[in-house]
């Protein structure tokens, strides 16, 4: 177990120096894909943000001037499926008309290999489109200074926004777009399908072109903020008899203003901040219970306090990582692998937790049985795999081959580490529901049963809701709440962590440890023994000088054997 965390660490810290993503500065490699469509960019944007592309060195494989190929731009408003994608699986959208497209607004950059240029076109739900031919074209402030009013403003102000568009197109060439559709607007649709961005092509010593292009978007009102997705498409791959090996670079930078994060994205290091603080503070006040506590303080006690402060140093590095992204476009190795590191052992020491709460040791037992070990042995490396599937996925690029690989892999693993966990937890249910009735000890083993089955469902509640709830609310809510998944999650988390503290806290009112003053049917219960022929006669002695909540045996050892002989004895006189 040991060798492969270590194997698993190092992988992260490979990962870390090698192929890695630069936060929201983006550069995909893409070399002998088949694929049909390639993910690049998912972001929200708010009024002021900007999209720089940069595609370089494309090349197909085999060369054909004929073929289409080209990126998409769409805009949503949740993180749901994209609905030109699931109406266009087995032909490609490049192909389709612009005009029959009707789930939203849509943006093409078809490549004319032949000609050398990049075709424009918009659909007709986008109200406003600037694209320049790089970002350091983009007049700065504009988006403040200039700003569009909604459509169901009035005829002048319409008129003077024409005008004010129109005297900024006809005195910027660096200004490649602009399409309205406001109102009686719809002929100047035709601006944006009649420019066109220009592809600089090359031959080398192959009969292939290696072609770029570069463009870049800015969001300049309200009406245009969204969640944008940009795809690359290769119409020939939709064709399963011959496919084109495709060849290219690019890099793209997102930001809104200064701020490097998506919209949904912006509150996540205060949250995680705040959640780190708290999981701190948290696990103070659990420290100093258990030194405050005149009742038996076992080692998983100890644990919890462990996994408690590693969950609030993961949310820490977390929250440092994604500063630095917000400042920068990137985070910084250091305070990225600490992240990494941490959120392993959390996610490891985690399911331990789990596992040996739910096989009761220390609370009914004080070893583990060989099933409970064969658990651990196949738990353990399967957590310890999804988080390095999580870490791959957060740290490659979106359009990478492995990406949607190992998320697939992440769900997987992850949802088989859940559901092993639940098994020791019903072992032990059923173990106290054998032993109430067998060794007469029935209203102790009640409670632990009670106990028992309430942690069970406080795990199949917190799987549930960490990994369905929290799934369907982040592709539920609008792109700006996005963030909102990440604040149930944790708080989810740390009900489950105050709950399972709260439950299983060194007390002497908690069944595992104690039987305290229960009615006299419980008393009845408890004294009735199984009776064979030789326990006939034995009941239970309670010393009552003991404090409430201790328990006398009935008998020592010594004790029971000389009550035996002598009952063995006085039947031989019979």
């Amino acid at each position: 177990m040991k060798s492969f965390a270590s194997v698993a660490l190092w992988t992260v810290l490979l990962l870390l120096f090698t192929d890695r993503s630069d936060g929201r500065r983006h550069h995909l490699e893409v070399r002998d894909d088949l694929r049909r469509y390639i993910p690049l960019s998912t972001f929200g944007f708010y009024p002021g943000g900007i999209l720089d592309v940069k595609l370089s060195n494309f090349m197909v494989t085999p060369h054909s001037e004929n073929n289409i190929y080209g990126l998409s731009l769409d805009k949503t408003l949740s993180d749901a499926m994209n609905p030109y994608l699931d109406t266009h699986q087995d032909n490609c959208i490049l192909q389709e008309p612009i005009s029959s497209l009707r789930s939203g607004p849509i943006l093409f950059f078809i490549m004319d290999l032949k000609r050398e240029v990049v075709h424009l076109n918009c659909s007709s739900e986008w109200e406003n489109t600037h694209i320049y031919k790089d970002a350091s074209h983009i007049p700065p402030m504009r988006g403040k200074r200039q700003s569009f009013a909604t459509v169901s403003d009035s005829k002048s102000m319409y008129m003077q926004r024409r005008k004010r568009e129109g005297n900024l197109y006809n005195n910027s060439p660096n200004l490649l777009n602009t399409c309205f559709v406001l109102i009686a607007a719809k002929d100047l649709v035709s601006v944006c399908r009649n420019y066109n961005l220009t592809l600089t092509c090359a031959t080398n010593d192959l009969p292939f072109k290696i072609c770029s292009f570069t463009f870049a978007m800015e969001i300049s009102n309200k009406a245009d903020e969204g969640l944008y997705n940009l795809y690359f498409h290769s119409c020939p791959n939709y064709d399963m008899n011959t496919l084109y090996s495709l060849q290219f670079d690019v890099d793209i930078e997102e930001k809104n203003g200064q701020n490097y994060l998506s919209a949904g994205e912006m509150p996540l290091p205060a949250l995680y901040f705040m959640m780190s603080l708290l999981f701190f503070l948290s696990g103070l006040f659990w420290v100093f219970i258990l030194k405050k506590s005149k009742h038996p303080v076992f080692k998983i006690h100890y644990l919890m306090a462990v996994l408690v402060f590693l969950k609030s140093l993961s949310l820490l590095f977390h929250g440092i990582n994604y500063h630095f992204i917000q400042t920068k476009g990137e985070h910084v190795e250091a305070w990225a692998i600490l992240y990494y590191i941490t959120h392993l052992l959390k996610g490891a020491v985690l399911f331990i937790t789990i596992v040996l709460i739910g096989t009761g040791w220390t609370f009914i037992k004080h070893i583990l049985a060989d099933k409970d070990k064969k658990l651990f042995m196949i738990v353990i490396p399967l957590q310890v795999l999804a988080n390095v599937a999580e870490i791959i996925i957060a740290e490659s690029e979106e359009g990478d081959k492995e990406h949607s690989t190992w998320r697939d892999i992440f769900i997987l693993v992850d949802l088989l580490c859940c559901g092993a966990i639940l098994f020791p937890v019903v072992w032990s249910i059923r173990h106290l529901q054998e032993a109430a009735g067998t060794d007469g000890k029935a209203a102790i083993n009640l409670r632990k049963l009670k106990l028992f089955r309430q942690f069970y469902i406080m795990i199949v509640c917190y799987i549930y809701f960490t990994r369905i709830i929290v799934y369907l609310l982040k592709i539920t809510v609008a792109f700006q709440y996005a963030w909102l998944d990440e604040m149930f999650k944790e708080m989810a988390t740390y009900v489950f962590f105050v709950l399972t503290g709260y439950k299983f806290r060194p007390v002497s009112q908690n069944p595992y440890f104690s039987m305290h003053d229960v009615d006299d049917d419980d008393d009845d219960e408890v004294e009735i023994l199984t009776q064979t022929g030789l326990t006939e006669g034995i009941s239970k002695v309670t010393n009552r000088s003991q404090p409430p909540g201790t328990m006398v045996h009935e008998s020592n050892e010594e004790e029971r054997e000389n009550l035996i002989s002598k009952r063995e004895s006085s039947h031989e006189y019979d």
